[in-house]
C-alpha cells in the first residue's frame, strides 16, 4: 500500500509539475502576472512567496493551477499585465505550453533511460518474463524466469519456437510444457485460453526483457522516435473510442492509475518512468481535446477570437465551460466505476 501511495505521488506529481510548469513560465514570459503556483488542490500543506507569485503545495495531489491575472476579464486586476490584456498569440502560447511540456517530458525521460540503462527489448530466449494474472500459465504455478523446454514434447531453444509451436494448438485442446527451474525440470499441462480477435490460443506468459545499450546521438533519436509513435498510437486509441464505444470499458479513472502505478513500482523505478512518460503523452492529447475547460477549449475559444477580431461573450464562454465540466465530470465517474468494477468485481 504504501509503495502504491508513493508511486501514484511521484507519478501525478511529476506530471502535474511539468504541466503547470509549462503554463507558468510562458505566462511569465510574455509578461503576465501570477499570483499563485500551486501543485496540487485544497488546503494548504506548504506556501511561500517568492516576488510577486506564491508558490503552494496543497493536500490533494491529483492535479494543480496557475493562477494568472486576469484569466476572467471582468476582474482584471493586473491592468496590461492581465492575461485577457495580452495578445491572442501570447495567450495561444501559454494555453499550449502546459500539453507541450507533456510531450517533451517523454522525451527526457526516455532519452535518459536510453542513455544510462539502454533500450529494452524482447530475449530471444525461451524463458518467461512475466505472468498473466488469471490465465493458464498462473494457475499451473509458472514462474518468472522459468525457461521452457518443450511444447508437447517438440523442443523450442528460441521464443519464437515456443510462440510457434503455441499458434499450432487448437482451441479447446490442452497443451503440455516441459521447463527448467534452477536444475530441477518439471512439466505442467495447461488449458488455454483461446483468443477470438488474436485467432489463436493464450497461456499468458511474455518474455523476458534484456536492455540494448545506446550511444548519446541514438538515445535522442530513439526517445523521439518512441514518443512519436505511441502518440499516433494512442489518437488513433481515442479515435476509436468514438467509433466503438464499447471500448470505453478500458477507461481507467484515478483509483485505476493509482492502482496500476502500484503495480509498475513493484518491478523497478525504470518500469515507473516508463509509465510516466506514457500517462504524460495521454495527459498532453486529452488537454488538447477541443472540450471547453481543457486547454483544447480554450485555445479554441481564442482561435474564435482571432478570426472576429473580439473574444466571446462572457455569458457563452461561461455556459460553454458548464457544458464542458458536465462532460468531464460524467467521464470522470464513467472511468471511476470502471475501475471499481475492474478491482473489485473481476
Amino acid at each position: 500500500m504504501i509503495l502504491t501511495i508513493a508511486a501514484a505521488v511521484f507519478v501525478f506529481g511529476l506530471l502535474v509539475l511539468v504541466h503547470e510548469f509549462g503554463h507558468f513560465i510562458t505566462a511569465k514570459m510574455t509578461g503576465m502576472r501570477v499570483d499563485e503556483f500551486a501543485i496540487g488542490f485544497g488546503p494548504k500543506l506548504i506556501s511561500k512567496k517568492h516576488g510577486e507569485t506564491v508558490y503552494s503545495l496543497r493536500v490533494v495531489p491529483l492535479g494543480g493551477f496557475n493562477d494568472i491575472a486576469g484569466m476572467d476579464p471582468d476582474n482584471n486586476t493586473a491592468g496590461e499585465r492581465g492575461f485577457c490584456a495580452k495578445p491572442v498569440l501570447s495567450r495561444m502560447v501559454v494555453i499550449l505550453a502546459g500539453s507541450t511540456m507533456n510531450f517533451i517530458l517523454p522525451i527526457v525521460l526516455f532519452f535518459t533511460i536510453f542513455a544510462t540503462v539502454g533500450m529494452s527489448v524482447p530475449s530471444t530466449e525461451p524463458v518467461i518474463g512475466s505472468i498473466i494474472q488469471g490465465m493458464s500459465a498462473e494457475k499451473v504455478g509458472l514462474k518468472e524466469g522459468d525457461r521452457v523446454l518443450s511444447v508437447d514434447g517438440q523442443a523450442v531453444t528460441t521464443w519464437k519456437e515456443f510462440t510457434d509451436k503455441l499458434k499450432e494448438v487448437k482451441e479447446g485442446q490442452n497443451v503440455s510444457l516441459q521447463y527448467k527451474r534452477g536444475e530441477a525440470i518439471s512439466e505442467v499441462t495447461l488449458s488455454p485460453t483461446f483468443n477470438k480477435q488474436e485467432n489463436r490460443v493464450l497461456i499468458g506468459v511474455q518474455s523476458e526483457t534484456v536492455y540494448e545499450s545506446k550511444t548519446i546521438p541514438e538515445a535522442a533519436a530513439l526517445s523521439i522516435d518512441y514518443t512519436k509513435e505511441i502518440t499516433v498510437y494512442m489518437i488513433e486509441s481515442i479515435a476509436k473510442l468514438f467509433k466503438e464505444p464499447e471500448q470505453t470499458e478500458n477507461l481507467a479513472g484515478p483509483i485505476g492509475i493509482v492502482q496500476m502505478s502500484g503495480q509498475v513500482a513493484e518491478n523497478g523505478f525504470i518500469p515507473l518512468l516508463k509509465f510516466a512518460a506514457l500517462l504524460s503523452i495521454n495527459l498532453g492529447i486529452v488537454n488538447l481535446l477541443p472540450v471547453p475547460v481543457l486547454d483544447g477549449g480554450h485555445f479554441v475559444n481564442l482561435f474564435i477570437e482571432a478570426v472576429r477580431g473580439k473574444p466571446l461573450g462572457s455569458k457563452a464562454v461561461a455556459y460553454t465551460q458548464r457544458v464542458g465540466l458536465a462532460l468531464l465530470v460524467m467521464l470522470m465517474l464513467f472511468a471511476t466505476k470502471n475501475d471499481i468494477m475492474r478491482i473489485f468485481f473481476k
